[in-house]
């Protein structure tokens, strides 16, 4: 009798709880926000490539307050938000400013499920910005330092043997006011940097794992030349001996290679006329992994997949082309910014972020260049599912972060205005970073390159965005392919050009385009071009605000035209130059920017998607 009003309580103070909650109003928000509850906000399996059965999701509300960053953990919170959603964000629930000088605290309460008895409790934050330290029934369990890596605990030995279980984080974030890498968030957004986001903001979740070992990671390269996939499964921690890792690959479910191997071993299996993956065949293998313990018990279970493809460089017309599969490819993507009018870094639910690349691949791109952030790991997964590339950049440290907002927008425009090639070649030098922040940087940048190995649709890694934050560029894009011999780097993204990686990249966002010039050892492509503005009023972030473009026009025939001028210039620079790749600036808008291809809140395509799509498909053709 009392349990069953225990749970009619638990259910009656959700139900207040759930109508205190609502997202904060005043800005344009995307059609998704309106099917967002604190019940069913974000409830998808967080990590695709690594999955289990036993797990919990704990996003939804919890209870919050901000404290100064000399504080004591507190006794009252003033009250709830809703998690995976930053604090500055509409979908929060709050959409507060984070400063440096404080600290956000959140605090959970939960009940594990009985089946889990006997089992190792691991919690898992897929994203906190950017200090996170974590307590469990009042013990101190951990810190990390990230803004866009996930981290665990194995929080057992912490939980009460039965009833309630209790979380409270406390995050701080400085923003732009320290070196951390953090892409374009900045306090008092302004220009080409955007609403900072701070705290939790993305998925957080509890899983169940054997006491006595399970699988904590998985390592897959494909080698089509010679139809062999190389796995190293490897576990939480150094086994003895007798323990085995049983493989199972299939392919539309029929199993078509099988083996064995000791933890944290290699095995490689061989896949018979192996169905390779590109945007047009996005072919995908599962993966079924059993741990089995000396007494032939299988211990863990874990789901993953992976695609058989290969990126390189190669000669092509008497220029090094980019290659996939063997073949010639012009890569031509969007500059993806992953920002959200109503969520910011965070996208409003699963089938909206799907949409986004959906439409990428509707409008003829068979690219995209994630722009200074890492994504969701299931935004991966999309990828590799739907068949789009990915350039994968690292999110930059800004060397003009401690200069007010005024300040950074106007070098930035200068900058844009006389980047010429010959200044892009000449100009500038590497930074000098002190130790401790370049130590922090290569650690977060060899995160991103281990957390996202396994995704057949990542192609490329950018570690610097037009000398933001630049230094040690060729140790750096050296170290990269030590890490991952099988993709390709960039070391630079625009400007600050150096004689290493695999990419010669310009930036370039006149109306008539700056030609790269030929490489002899390296591809040349156009990181950035376009940004043409169309502003929508209905449409707009901010209509106060400074709504910008490189070039501006106020109507979509306008806009179609020029778009169509520096397309055709592109064009003529694959089949005169040996042009590799483009990248068009910008899949949407972003608060104050109103050069994408779609409004900030995906409500209008500005260009129609099959005229795209009917544009684009000349770039295909060899």
């Amino acid at each position: 009798m009392f349990s069953r009003f225990f749970l009619f309580f638990l259910l009656y103070i959700s139900l207040l709880q759930a109508q205190s909650w609502k997202p904060i109003e005043g800005k344009i928000m995307s059609k998704w926000s309106k099917t967002i509850t604190p019940e069913n906000v974000w409830q998808e399996y967080p990590r695709p490539q690594f999955e289990r059965t036993q797990w919990k999701n704990l996003n939804g509300l919890w209870d919050f307050t901000v404290s100064k960053v000399n504080q004591i953990q507190p006794k009252q919170y003033k009250g709830k938000i809703l998690v995976p959603f930053s604090f500055e964000s509409p979908l929060s629930g709050l959409g507060k400013s984070i400063n440096p000088k404080d600290k956000m605290w959140y605090r959970k309460s939960f009940k594990l499920p009985n089946k889990w008895s006997g089992d190792d409790v691991i919690i898992h934050f897929e994203a906190v910005d950017y200090h996170s330290t974590m307590w469990v029934n009042d013990i101190l369990v951990g810190t990390h330092k990230g803004g866009f890596d996930r981290f665990s605990f194995n929080i057992t030995p912490y939980l009460n043997p039965e009833g309630l279980q209790k979380i409270v984080l406390s995050v701080e974030d400085a923003s732009n006011f320290s070196s951390q890498p953090r892409g374009k968030q900045q306090i008092n957004a302004s220009g080409i940097y955007y609403t900072p986001v701070s705290g939790i903001w993305q998925t957080v979740w509890l899983e169940a794992v054997s006491s006595e070992a399970y699988l904590k990671q998985v390592r897959i390269t494909s080698d089509i030349d010679n139809s062999k996939v190389n796995l190293i499964p490897m576990s939480n921690v150094p086994l003895i001996r007798g323990y085995q890792v049983a493989v199972d690959v299939f392919l539309d479910e029929k199993k078509v290679a099988s083996g064995k191997t000791k933890p944290d071993t290699p095995l490689q299996l061989k896949i018979e006329n192996a169905q390779l993956w590109s945007p047009d065949h996005p072919h995908l293998y599962d993966v079924k992994m059993n741990l089995i313990n000396p007494s032939g018990i299988v211990i863990d279970r874990v789901e993953s997949y992976f695609g058989m493809r290969k990126i390189s460089l190669e000669d092509h017309k008497g220029v090094k082309y980019l290659f996939l599969n063997n073949v010639p490819l012009f890569h031509y993507g969007t500059l993806d910014q992953g920002w959200w009018p109503d969520g910011l870094l965070t996208p409003p639910s699963d089938e909206a972020m799907r949409y986004d690349i959906e439409m990428t691949k509707a409008m003829g791109f068979n690219m995209i260049r994630k722009h200074v952030k890492i994504e969701l790991d299931r935004w991966y997964y999309h990828c590799d599912k739907l068949g789009i590339m990915v350039w994968q950049d690292m999110p930059s440290y800004n060397r003009l972060a401690l200069k007010t907002p005024k300040q950074m927008e106007k070098t930035e425009q200068k900058n844009r205005i006389y980047n010429s090639l010959e200044r892009v070649k000449r100009e500038g030098t590497d930074l000098i970073r002190r130790s401790d922040d370049a130590a922090q940087f290569e650690l977060e940048l060899r995160r991103m390159i281990d957390l996202h190995f396994n995704a057949p649709s990542i192609v490329m890694w950018v570690p610097f965005n037009e000398g933001w934050g630049q230094y040690d560029t060729c140790r750096i894009a050296d170290y990269i392919k030590k890490l991952d011999p099988d993709r390709l780097v960039n070391p630079t993204s625009g400007w600050s050009l150096r004689s290493c990686g695999d990419i010669y990249d310009v930036h370039t966002y006149d109306v008539d385009l700056t030609i790269p010039p030929t490489a002899l050892d390296r591809a040349s492509v156009i990181g950035e071009f376009g940004g043409i503005g169309y502003p929508i009023d209905e449409n707009l972030w901010n209509p106060e605000m400074r709504n910008w473009g490189y070039q501006t026009y106020y109507n979509a025939e306008e806009l179609l035209k020029n778009y169509i001028y520096k397309f055709n210039q592109i064009l003529e620079m694959k089949e005169k130059n040996g042009l590799s790749a483009a990248v068009y600036t910008q899949t949407t808008d972003v608060e104050g920017e109103i050069n994408g291809l779609m409004t900030y809140d995906r409500e209008v395509t500005k260009i129609p998607a099959q005229a795209l799509k009917k544009l684009h498909s000349k770039l295909y053709q060899e």
